[in-house]
């Protein structure tokens, strides 16, 4: 085993670790909906065992049927597969320090199961009579150029249909415009090559935030939480190492390139596309920094990975493990010090404030809509016509679920299934 690949073992099992600590503790988790449930633990209003049904009940499903597919076919784990995991491990694990101790051990041993497991998986693939692997990177293409539509949807939902569509406009106008006219020639035969996702995303998100701050206040809802829980708020304070330690971990193993925010920047970074992945990790942070920093204040609890601006610091440092982990554990030190003034000032610019919630509602429609496209086309060259077949009538079957899965996990785990089902059907010479 070389170095690098050590590292990358110890990095994830740290991450794992740490993060299982922290939900054990109840200092941090990952999972926005499982953080207004930990203080009615931590007041007594529930117990362990609630606490631990919910946890897995929230985070379970995210992990299987998305975190885990989407990360198949590459040595990049996207986020909520291991730290939805520590959520659940840390939670599952007793409040006491040898439950604290377990959580720490089992989550590092998750993490390496999991960075191993998904290595292993490729492997096997390899070997089965219908290798479906190559046809599961199709999983990932619509999402790049379609990511660049959420903006405008966000702005249509919180602006109206009339400015979500010039916001729409001017995005397909600048990817032509990056296409067209992205390469520049600066002397010395070197060139400048402006990536058409990257620019239009960004013009997109410039419209975005123009449309937001033109709506100003003077409103004080932020202000009064922090007035109200200011003990809450002390109390994430008094956890900084902790919360800077899984800030720093987060960071290196995102410079490593071993784990993304999400399945964008995760799909580009597998494209070698590592600036974009960073602009696109940014710009999905920016939608999360009201959520995490009101929902810290009410609740005490912080988010494991903050604003989740850390995977973008540790993009920009690839390669730099070490220094990314400092910049990481001074970023976290940051956030958690500009937790009160920051949810103040956002009441100055209640467009801003409001505008996180339709950012996230936006990912999430366009992430699905993009993902159940890419397993349509992943199934189809599996089997073709079949396999559009396959994923529309899965992707209808589930709407009728008691329990229906999150429209995110449809597409993933119907390719999945499908390739599979195929290597069933040879065994027995049916396809």
């Amino acid at each position: 085993m070389n170095i690098s690949v050590l590292v990358d073992y110890v990095l994830i099992a740290l991450v794992g670790g740490v993060g299982s600590i922290l939900a054990n503790r109840g200092i941090a988790v990952f999972n926005d909906g499982l953080r207004p449930i930990m203080p009615e633990y931590l007041e007594g209003k529930i117990d362990r065992k609630e606490l631990a049904a919910t946890s897995f009940a929230v985070s379970f499903g995210l992990i299987i049927g998305f975190g885990i597919p989407v990360s198949i076919g590459s040595t990049i784990l996207v986020a909520h597969s291991i730290l939805l995991a520590a959520d659940i491990i840390g939670t599952w694990t007793p409040a006491n320090k040898w439950g604290t101790a377990l959580a720490g051990v089992v989550g590092a041993v998750y993490g390496v199961g999991l960075l191993f497991g998904l290595s292993f998986i490729v492997s096997a693939f390899k070997m089965l009579p219908v290798n479906f692997l190559g046809a599961l990177s199709l999983l990932g293409g619509p999402i790049l150029l379609a990511f660049c539509a959420f903006p405008a949807l966000a702005v249509a939902s919180q602006h109206g249909a009339k400015k979500g569509m010039i916001t729409f406009g001017a995005t397909f106008v600048a990817y032509l415009l990056a296409t067209k006219f992205g390469v520049f020639s600066v002397g010395n035969g070197i060139k400048i090559t402006l990536n058409p996702i990257g620019m239009s995303l960004l013009v997109a998100m410039l419209f975005m935030l123009y449309f937001a701050a033109q709506i100003k206040g003077e409103g004080t809802s932020n202000a009064s939480l922090v007035n109200v829980f200011s003990a809450r708020v002390s109390r994430i304070k008094k956890n900084w190492i902790w919360l800077s330690i899984m800030g720093g971990l987060i960071t290196a193993a995102s410079s490593v390139l071993i784990i993304a925010v999400d399945v964008l920047p995760q799909q580009l970074l597998v494209k070698g596309q590592v600036m974009e992945a960073a602009i696109a990790t940014l710009a999905r942070a920016i939608g999360f920094i009201p959520l995490v920093f009101s929902t810290a204040i009410v609740t005490g609890v912080y988010g494991m990975a903050g604003t989740t601006i850390i995977f973008a610091i540790g993009l920009l440092l690839k390669g730099n493990p070490i220094v990314a982990f400092i910049a990481g554990f001074v970023w976290m030190w940051i956030e958690v010090q500009a937790l009160a003034g920051t949810a103040k000032g956002l009441d100055k610019f209640p467009g801003l404030r409001d505008m996180g919630e339709h950012i996230r509602t936006s990912l999430t429609d366009t992430i699905a809509i993009a993902l159940l496209i890419g397993a349509a086309l992943a199934c189809n060259k599996m089997a073709p016509n079949l396999g559009y077949f396959w994923v529309i009538g899965v992707w209808l079957l589930n709407k009728k679920l008691k329990k229906p899965l999150v429209d995110m996990a449809v597409g993933p785990i119907a390719a999945i299934a499908l390739g599979i089902l195929l290597n069933l059907l040879r065994i027995v010479h049916l396809f």
